[in-house]
């Protein structure tokens, strides 16, 4: 059956349901025509681009009205394709689940993604290469909608690489630059190091509960032996830890800055980086029946947060420092994630309300290298406020938003995430605290060292605001910095709690529980100490970095990572390789040439033997009958 005879067959019975899967193949087939199409669509080929995502966009905004008036038990709807393959007993369909956080999901990819397209046309305005970026950009798209909307963890498995893959062309997208090439093989190498965990998972649940879809998983994993449980836990965590670039797999995303900035913005606000939040709460079944696992997806979340805040406060780059920040951000969502009940809600909130104000603060750093003739230094800048006053003024409301200041997205939905952890664990609750308070220590001294204090610009460096095209996004993407919480979270855990099934929601309380004052105060104090070493007036910003100390240092050297990962992963690897390359030199090599070197020796002495001579195996046969005779005497005389 073809796809438009399954819609025509369900069009009747699900609605708009039936055209959930034109959001994938539209971007899709966009990507490829521009691929294919040669440069009589480089003039075009970007807005059609643009079109194909505002399509999606326009396909999951009608879906989620069309669920709102639905009843809170009936949202969840299943749009099935068709049967992909069979093996034995198993069946593994191609199909969309299209739920309360699919759709959320949706939202934001082609939302936010939708906005992040129409910026490219300015930022890449004089890119040759511009219609494969944005073929590149779409098919990032369709791969995490593909990721999102599957109904079961191996069609998951497919968009799940699709991003990796399209994460790969465009953090390399530039690779006639060295530190570009490289940068895009150690994102696609290491992720495929966490897309173990994902290939171990999936043959876990075929081999203890014989499916992959995940209403089944979820219904049957209770069954499953605890040992099992935890494995399989664990393992999704370690996919989980490479997408999203949680600790020990987060080296890849500092170096992923190499590629152009609107590709940072729809990594780390809408596709690529929210992917492990999204798979630990679909899986939110698994680790109901595995508390050990879940510490360990908490433990995780809180190192997480802690080193990329760490790390953000360390860096000079504004892209690395917002990089820092993402690890950090995202260590809050899967924190919660790990806490379970009322909290996977609060992990989705955050990764909702932090999806609008990353992209702003992503654009906006692109704003500013466009002004600045892409120095990504922010030694280099200073009093750029004047100079591009939209993106400053978005900038700060992104800049809001990420501290907490009461009113802005984040103050909702972190701060919920706070009162979470410390009812959870006191001493997790106190490490989240601290986090917040380094969050608005490294964002201050950001907004010192770009937008005000005194100018260090470069000789020949003249700043000027970015054209429409770019400022109007961040337009956008700065009121839902400001509003976002607000118009979530009266409803954002009662529309999850059908499909996640806790049975409470967290209340709201930030000025009348001990957490909300502790946090806003640890706020306070790190906007007031980014002001004291940034921003009072006698201080001043050397434009080359000064010597520092062995904390700062660490940062700047992302803890080591690269040197750890070394010395843990590659060298034990090598090793290893180098072993089995000796192996098979000195064992399997040298056995079967030495038994080829044997018979060609047996071989050649037999071969002495044929002289040729008829006088010589005349002697042979009169040797060999005497001997016959002397041994027939021997034995009758015995």
């Amino acid at each position: 059956m073809t796809l438009l005879e399954t819609s025509v067959r369900l069009l009747p019975a699900v609605g708009m349901f039936t055209w959930a899967w034109t959001m994938i193949a539209v971007p899709l087939a966009v990507a490829a025509f521009l691929l294919l199409a040669g440069k009589v669509a480089d003039r075009w080929g970007h807005f059609v681009a643009v079109g194909a995502v505002v399509y999606s966009f326009s396909i999951a905004a009608c879906l989620f009205a069309e669920m709102v008036g639905m009843a809170p038990d009936h949202r969840a709807v299943d749009a099935p394709l068709y049967t992909w393959f069979k093996v034995g007993v198993w069946e593994f369909p191609v199909g969309f689940q299209i739920d309360q956080l699919s759709i959320l999901f949706a939202l934001l990819i082609t939302g936010v993604g939708s906005l992040i397209h129409v910026y490219s046309i300015g930022y890449m305005a004089h890119d040759e290469r511009r219609r494969r970026f944005f073929a590149y950009l779409n098919l990032f798209v369709a791969a995490m909608l593909t990721l999102v909307l599957a109904d079961n963890y191996l069609l998951l498995f497919v968009g799940w690489e699709g991003v990796g893959l399209a994460s790969y062309l465009l953090i390399g997208f530039w690779q006639h630059k060295p530190s570009a090439a490289a940068a895009g093989n150690k994102a696609f190498i290491m992720n495929r190091v966490g897309d173990l965990g994902m290939i171990f998972a999936i043959g876990s649940f075929l081999a203890q509960v014989g499916t992959v879809r995940f209403d089944a998983v979820n219904s049957m994993i209770g069954a499953v032996d605890s040992g099992w449980a935890t494995a399989i836990g664990l393992f999704l965590l370690l996919a989980a830890c490479g997408k999203s670039a949680q600790f020990p797999l987060q080296g890849w995303l500092l170096d992923a800055m190499e590629g152009p900035t609107p590709v940072s913005a729809l990594i780390h606000a809408a596709t690529m980086v929210t992917a492990g939040v999204y798979l630990i709460v679909r899986s939110h079944a698994v680790y109901e029946h595995t508390p050990f696992a879940s510490m360990a997806v908490v433990i995780i979340g809180t190192v997480t947060l802690l080193l990329g805040a760490w790390i953000g406060s360390s860096k000079d780059d504004i892209k690395k420092v917002l990089a820092g920040s993402t690890m950090s951000q995202i260590g809050y969502m899967i924190l919660a994630a790990g806490i379970g009940g009322p909290a996977l809600a609060l992990a989705i909130f955050h990764l909702l309300t932090h999806g609008f104000f990353k992209a702003n603060m992503f654009l906006g750093a692109g704003s500013v290298m466009h002004a600045m003739d892409d120095d990504v230094n922010m030694r280099h800048y200073g009093a750029l406020r004047k100079e591009l006053p939209i993106t400053h003024a978005t900038f700060l409301m992104g800049y809001m938003a990420i501290i907490g200041v009461p009113g802005w997205a984040g103050y909702f939905s972190k701060d919920l995430i706070i009162d979470a952890a410390v009812e959870f664990r006191w001493f997790i609750g106190a490490l989240a605290i601290a986090g917040a308070g380094i969050t608005a220590f490294y964002m201050t001294r950001l907004m010192f060292m770009t937008w005000w204090g005194k100018a260090r610009w470069r000789p020949g460096v003249h700043p000027h605001e970015s054209p429409k095209v770019m400022t109007w996004p961040l337009v956008i993407l700065a009121f839902f910095s400001v509003v976002g919480g607000m118009l979530m979270f009266w409803w954002i855990q009662t529309w999850l709690q059908p499909l996640l099934g806790y049975h409470e929601t967290m209340p709201f309380e930030p000025f009348t529980s001990l957490p909300g004052w502790a946090t806003l105060a640890v706020v306070v104090l790190g906007v007031v100490l980014g002001w004291y070493t940034f921003g009072r007036p006698e201080v001043t910003i050397p434009i080359e970095a000064p010597k520092a100390n062995a904390f700062v240092t660490m940062g700047r050297n992302d803890a080591y990572a690269d040197a750890i990962m070394d010395v843990a992963v590659v060298q034990p690897y090598a090793a290893l390789g180098r072993g089995i390359v000796g192996a098979d030199a000195h064992l399997v090599d040298a056995g079967f040439m030495g038994m080829g070197t044997l018979l060609q020796g047996v071989s050649e002495s037999l071969r002495k033997l044929q002289t040729g001579y008829v006088r010589t195996y005349a002697l042979t046969m009169t040797a060999g009958v005497l001997l016959v005779g002397l041994v027939m005497i021997l034995s009758r005389m015995g």
